[in-house]
């Protein structure tokens, strides 16, 4: 029995490129593209469908917003698509949902394709239902609007949205807030997970940085970056962080 399978994203060239790598799998079965979130509802709304390939950010919503109108209980198999977006990978893995990153090979598609192959055969239907549920629920966290940092004898409520940058010091990270910086005793990982992805981006193992104070950016040698801020100060990106800072210049 064929599988059948709905491609889902806006860019014409990751459509062809998923379209091309299923059509040296005979056994699945490609309906159709949607370019749009709209689209998509509608299709997966009126027709059975068993596996989607999803992109994370569409013109017009979000893949998560796809799962949440269509509902958990009647989506198929998803295999999300995403650019970079670091949170969404975090919370896919968390939830045993699988990802695509882009750019990606053939190889790295049909083994995705693959394995929701398995899933399907095994009739997992609910257990997949479960792993979207918690991926929805993940979405919905709320992100702190005020750091507490200790000041000598007391403690100093700071806005995150005053913070211009955060610079790793060992196991504590330093808050650079315009003319004022306040140290916290936390290491930048941890601090990390407990800020919002949509504002905040890792751009070094050592530095984060708040993404609406960003001016510009520059390209230096070795697939680094240099980020100018509103402030003056210029940030320096790491190597590793290069499909972060694309992923930004693109959005």
């Amino acid at each position: 029995m064929n599988m059948r399978v709905l491609i889902v994203d806006d860019e014409p060239l990751i459509r062809a490129g998923i379209r091309d790598g299923l059509a040296g799998m005979p056994q699945i079965e490609t309906l159709a593209e949607c370019s749009s979130g709209v689209d998509a509802i509608a299709f997966l709304c009126s027709r059975p469908v068993d596996l989607v390939l999803l992109d994370v950010q569409l013109q017009d919503c979000t893949g998560l917003d796809v799962v949440e109108r269509v509902g958990p209980d009647r989506m198929p198999s998803v295999i999300f698509v995403t650019a970079f977006d670091e949170y969404a990978i975090k919370a896919f893995e968390l939830n045993a949902v699988d990802y695509l990153l882009k750019p990606f090979d053939q190889k790295r598609l049909r083994n995705s394709v693959e394995r929701a192959s398995k899933r399907i055969e095994a009739h997992r239907q609910a257990d997949i239902a479960v792993q979207l549920k918690a991926l929805l629920n993940s979405r919905s966290r709320k992100w702190p609007e005020r750091i507490v940092v200790k000041e000598g004898e007391r403690f100093e409520f700071v806005s995150v949205d005053s913070i211009d940058w955060i610079e790793s010091a060992n196991n504590y990270v330093v808050l650079h807030c315009g003319q004022s910086s306040h140290l916290l005793n936390e290491s930048l990982t941890n601090l990390e997970s407990r800020l919002n992805p949509a504002r905040f981006l890792r751009i070094h193992r050592g530095r984060m940085v708040n993404l609406a104070r960003i001016d510009a950016v520059h390209p230096m040698l070795g697939g680094t970056y240099e980020l100018q801020l509103r402030t003056g100060i210029r940030l320096s990106s790491g190597r590793q962080y290069k499909s972060q800072i694309q992923a930004l210049l693109r959005a």
